[in-house]
C-alpha cells in the first residue's frame, strides 16, 4: 500500500490523504460537509492525474524517442490519484448514506 503511495506521488497522495483525514473528522463533527469534501477528494485525484499527465508529456517530448512499455508505465502511476481520490468520494456517499435518517 505504501509502494502505491510513493508511485502515485508522495505529495499529491498526503493532500489526497490530508482531504480523507478531514472527510472523517467532518462526519464526527460536521456531516453536512461529509459529500462536499467527497466531491473536492474526487476533483483533486482527477486534476492530480491530469498534473502527472501534463508532466509525463514534458518530460517525454524533452527526451524525445521514449519507449511504448515506459509511456505505459507512467500513465498507470499517473491514475493512481484519481483511483485514491474516487475511492475517498465513495467513502463519504457511504457515511452520507450511513448518516442519513431513517423512515
Amino acid at each position: 500500500m505504501f509502494k502505491l503511495f510513493i508511485e502515485g506521488g508522495a505529495g499529491y497522495m498526503a493532500l489526497l490523504t490530508l482531504i480523507l483525514v478531514t472527510l472523517l473528522l467532518a462526519a464526527w463533527k460536521a456531516p453536512a460537509w461529509v459529500k462536499e469534501i467527497g466531491r473536492i477528494a474526487a476533483v483533486a485525484g482527477i486534476f492530480g492525474t491530469l498534473l502527472g499527465l501534463m508532466f509525463m508529456a514534458k518530460d517525454i517530448a524533452a527526451i524525445g524517442n521514449v519507449s511504448i512499455d515506459i509511456i505505459l508505465t507512467g500513465i498507470s502511476f499517473t491514475l493512481i490519484p484519481t483511483m485514491y481520490g474516487l475511492l475517498i468520494y465513495i467513502v463519504s456517499q457511504l457515511i452520507c448514506i450511513i448518516q442519513k435518517p431513517r423512515i
